[in-house]
């Protein structure tokens, strides 16, 4: 009894430093949502949507990366492309921003198919 304890004790041990590493808070004041393509933050601003993605709680480095935002604001809609600015992917335009407005994303990294992604404006 006493040596299977251990060794659930040690595999606990194994396992929590592991989860600890995915760290999904927000880095830049935004909202996150985990992907398969990775955990991705989006920070939406009057002129601006910027997407950073992080890989376990990592900046993962973009080699490539495009796709699209549609901003939904009561019945207005914008749709404006993303293009890769250094480490996040960037949309320009006049957005409507504020509590309730959802963003739905289209973003494909790295040559990895694309990843569809709703965020909801607290």
């Amino acid at each position: 009894m006493k040596r299977s304890f251990q060794t659930f004790v040690t595999a606990i041990a194994l396992v929590l430093p592991a989860h600890a590493a995915d760290d999904h808070t927000p880095k830049h004041g935004g909202i996150v949502i985990e992907t398969k393509a990775g955990d991705l933050e989006l920070v939406a601003k009057g002129d601006s949507i910027v997407i950073y993605v992080r890989d376990h709680g990592k900046p993962m480095k973009l080699v490539s990366g495009t796709g699209k935002v549609v901003v939904f604001n009561g019945n207005d809609k914008v749709e404006a492309p993303l293009t890769l600015a250094g480490d996040r992917l960037e949309a320009k335009g006049s957005f409507k921003v504020q509590p309730r407005t959802r963003v739905l994303t289209e973003v494909a990294l790295n040559g990895k198919p694309a990843v569809a992604t709703r965020f909801a404006m607290k």
